[in-house]
C-alpha cells in the first residue's frame, strides 16, 4: 500500500523544497509538480502530496487538511502511522 502525506511547502530553492509536514520540515523533490504553478507563480505556501521524497501532486488546503484528519485518526489506532506523520523519529 502506498500512502501519500499532505505537506505545504516552505521553502524553494530549484526544483527541491522544504516541506512542513505536522511539524517536521522534509526534503522533497518538486520535479514532478514543477517549483511554479502554470501561471508561472511560485508554489511556495502550496500543499503537496509526498511520497517517498517526491510531491506527487498538488492538492488544496481543504483537502490537506482533511487527509491530515484521517491520518491522525489512523495513528490513535495504529501507531505505526506515526512514522508517516512525524518522521522515523515520531
Amino acid at each position: 500500500m502506498c500512502i501519500g502525506v499532505p505537506g505545504q511547502i516552505s521553502a524553494i530553492d530549484g526544483n527541491q523544497a522544504k516541506v512542513d509536514v505536522c511539524g517536521i520540515q522534509r526534503d522533497v523533490d518538486l520535479t514532478l509538480v514543477g517549483s511554479t504553478d502554470e501561471t508561472g507563480h511560485s508554489r511556495l505556501g502550496q500543499w503537496v502530496l509526498v511520497h517517498v521524497g517526491f510531491a506527487m501532486s498538488v492538492i488544496n488546503e481543504e483537502e490537506a487538511r482533511e487527509t491530515l484528519a484521517a491520518l491522525q485518526n489512523m495513528y490513535d489506532v495504529e501507531p505505526d502511522v506515526g512514522a508517516l506523520l512525524f518522521g522515523e523519529e515520531g
